[in-house]
């Protein structure tokens, strides 16, 4: 079934916006459907800078909140389409764009979606990734953290590197003390 469903996609759509530029070009004039056609790319591009910015900051602000922003992200992959989709000419396809970027509608759509969006988080020792090192805020940034389990900690003196015969490095001296 959805086989059948991209072929149709693939030639229905320029069919029906080659139908669509017909009337709406017969309704208004040629000069007139040209006008809209490039007014509906530049307000793609004006909506994609402008509400792309505030999706980055809204997933931003959910990142360091340590939430997890699957809504902001699926809502920012619409806000793209949607521009896309006006930046393309036709009619159809603007009207689409358009539906985009009604909060209302890419509310909807997350409902519809957000039960089968499955999003995978790695944490770090220190909390999310791009989190703050220093999990305790009330010790000084300027001092070193506190070594932990995993850290070894040597001195000039405790390691020292030797050619060997088998190493791929071994062409390199040693190191002089």
């Amino acid at each position: 079934m959805r086989l059948l469903l991209v072929p149709l996609v693939l030639f229905g759509l320029p069919l029906a916006e080659i139908a669509g530029f017909v009337i709406v070009g017969r309704w208004l004039g040629l000069w007139s459907t040209l006008a809209l056609v490039i007014l509906s790319s530049v307000i793609g591009i004006l909506l994609l800078r402008s509400q792309g910015l505030s999706v980055l900051r809204q997933i931003n602000t959910e990142g360091q909140q340590g939430r997890v922003p699957g809504e902001a992200i699926v809502s920012g992959a619409m806000i793209v389409v949607g521009s896309i989709l006006l930046i393309l000419p036709g009619f159809l396809t603007d009207i689409i764009g358009l539906l985009l970027f009604i909060p209302g509608v890419r509310r909807l759509i997350w409902q519809q979606i957000g039960q089968r969006v499955i999003v995978r988080t790695s944490r770090t020792p220190a909390g999310y990734p791009g989190s703050s090192p220093n999990p305790n805020p009330s010790t000084s940034a300027n001092q070193p953290p506190a070594a932990s389990p995993q850290t070894i900690d040597l001195d000039s003196t405790d390691y020292q590197r030797k050619s060997g015969p088998s190493s791929p490095w071994s062409d390199r001296p040693a190191d002089d003390q």
